[in-house]
């Protein structure tokens, strides 16, 4: 998919390369920061009522939001404290 990796001499980037690069980015900042549905269709006041929300959770940020509110609640030290989840 896409041109071949470039040869010595040959640029990185092509016109064609970066007319696509933007139009993706366009795209991608033309979208509701937390839905990431496109700002024309979710802003649209005749779209009100129309969205339907399904819950759905995610077992790992479950298990990982779990284990920091325990650790929290016994008086750990949440500075600097990262999760690393792991399957398993």
């Amino acid at each position: 998919m896409g041109r071949p990796w470039p040869q010595p001499g040959e640029p990185l980037w092509t016109d064609e390369d970066r007319e696509w690069a933007l139009a993706l980015h366009y795209v991608e900042q033309d979208v509701c920061p937390d839905c990431r549905q496109p700002w024309g269709e979710a802003t649209d006041p005749t779209n009100e009522g129309a969205w339907t929300a399904h819950l759905v959770r995610c077992h790992a940020c479950h298990t990982a939001a779990r284990t920091v509110g325990q650790f929290e609640s016994s008086g750990g030290d949440m500075r600097g404290l990262h999760v690393n989840l792991s399957k398993g």
